[in-house]
């Protein structure tokens, strides 16, 4: 039998009277089973399940199954032997027919595909744990496993299925805590980063970078910066300039991307012009010149009217349009 991962108590003890259940009916099967002689195979199995010998007993089983498929404790049989065999897939399969034929078995079949993930976590199959935990789901949705969120987390984020892996991660995040490890908060960030929350994917970038060395912050300043950038492009469309504001002054800082920060400044200028700072506004197009890595000569000469326009402009200007330079 595979070894159980740690879980919690009450996770364990159900999981354990599920499976203790079932052998007990393995064993009293015979008894109440088929008749004849898919009876006669399914104690051939039975006895052989119990002598540890699986391949006979799934072959057993198998012969019962095929001459009474409609036999939700044999099609049982067949499931639980693969899950005791570690085949996911078969268990998988046959436990799904098992249900079909009886929905009462919904929990054995959850207790063995748990059993089965728990399994694959431990030998780093995060293929089959997500195979396995996504079985469970079929047969009792919104079932949750905690050690198993990380896995699932890493399985669904390098298949770039980013929406599935949030939930994990979020979950995987709550349950260790302060004992959260920096690449676990990268990644999560990462996740969110692709399904474009910025929102949430900066505030666990900052918190990764307070967790690391200063010679390592180089990829996540850039990923600050492109962030901010994005969000702060938003805010501008929806005419919230402060926080604007606060997302394209920390890119500046960051100084990354390096290719963006003309057009930062250009946009801070902006910002700072409609928000009545004049003066920084000034110098913040100024900037755009001094830091333009694209060679864009329109760029640059849009600054410079920007410029032009807040230095030759009357006084009266922002008293006269009620804000702004």
């Amino acid at each position: 039998m595979l070894p159980l991962l740690r879980s919690t108590a009450q996770d364990n003890a159900r999981i354990a009277v599920v499976r203790i259940t079932l052998m007990a009916l393995v064993i009293a099967g015979a008894a109440c089973g088929p008749a004849g002689e898919e009876a006669s195979s399914i104690s051939r199995g039975d006895e052989a399940a119990a002598r540890g010998e699986l391949e006979e007993a799934l072959a057993e089983y198998s012969l019962a199954a095929q001459m009474g498929s409609d036999d939700a404790m044999t099609l049982a049989r067949v499931a639980h032997t693969y899950a005791e065999m570690g085949r996911v897939d078969e268990a998988a399969d046959f436990y799904r027919r098992t249900v079909a034929a009886d929905s009462t078995y919904a929990d054995q079949a959850v207790a063995d595909m748990v059993w089965l993930a728990r399994a694959a976590a431990a030998r780093n199959d995060l293929f089959s744990v997500a195979s396995a935990i996504g079985t469970a789901h079929d047969f009792r949705p919104g079932i949750s496993v905690a050690e198993l969120s990380l896995p699932l987390a890493r399985h669904h984020f390098r298949n770039g299925e980013y929406g599935v892996a949030l939930p994990y991660y979020q979950k995987a995040l709550a349950a260790m805590g302060e004992d959260t490890t920096p690449d676990i908060v990268f990644e999560a960030a990462s996740a969110y980063d692709e399904v474009g929350d910025c929102r949430n994917s900066l505030v666990l970038y900052e918190q990764y970078r307070r967790m690391i060395r200063r010679w390592q912050r180089g990829e996540v300043h850039w990923r600050i910066g492109s962030c901010s950038y994005r969000l702060a492009q938003d805010m501008i469309e929806q005419d919230e300039d402060e926080a604007a504001f606060e997302l394209i002054d920390r890119m500046i800082t960051l100084g990354e991307p390096r290719n963006l920060l003309a057009l930062a400044y250009l946009h801070l200028g902006g910002i700072l012009a409609r928000l009545g700072r004049c003066d920084e506004a000034m110098f913040s197009f100024q900037r755009v010149r001094d830091v333009d890595q694209t060679g864009s000569d329109a760029l640059v000469e849009r600054a410079q009217w920007r410029f032009d326009e807040l230095r030759f402009s009357s006084p009266m200007r922002g008293i006269i349009s009620g804000g702004g330079c």
